[in-house]
């Protein structure tokens, strides 16, 4: 399994303006069909210039994954700079799922 995992540090000044776009960004992502789920999460770190957000894309395989980039990456990526600028810096990453464990209690 892999995930597809966006890091990105958002200026505080579009924070809130991001945090709602993203939010139907993803499901934009999710519609191209290479992705079983997304997970949107804030990583906490402080910081008084910007916010740290990551989205995890899980796809359904590194084909799908190869797809998604060579058929819908481009244009999705282009909705975001031409939003934002500079006021927003990304890095990806690719993290295969060696193992997953879970516990039974609550």
């Amino acid at each position: 399994m892999i995930i597809y995992n966006v890091t990105l540090n958002i200026d505080k000044s579009i924070s809130k303006e991001w945090l709602e776009w993203i939010k139907e960004h993803i499901p934009q992502v999710l519609a191209t069909g290479k992705f079983k789920e997304a997970k949107l999460t804030k990583v906490l770190v402080e910081d008084e210039q910007s916010d740290t957000y990551s989205v995890q894309y899980r796809a359904h395989s590194r084909e799908a994954l190869e797809a998604y980039y060579s058929e819908h990456a481009d244009s999705l990526r282009q909705l975001g700079l031409e939003r934002f600028g500079d006021k927003v810096l990304a890095f990806r990453t690719e993290l295969e799922v060696v193992d997953e464990y879970t516990t039974n209690f609550n």
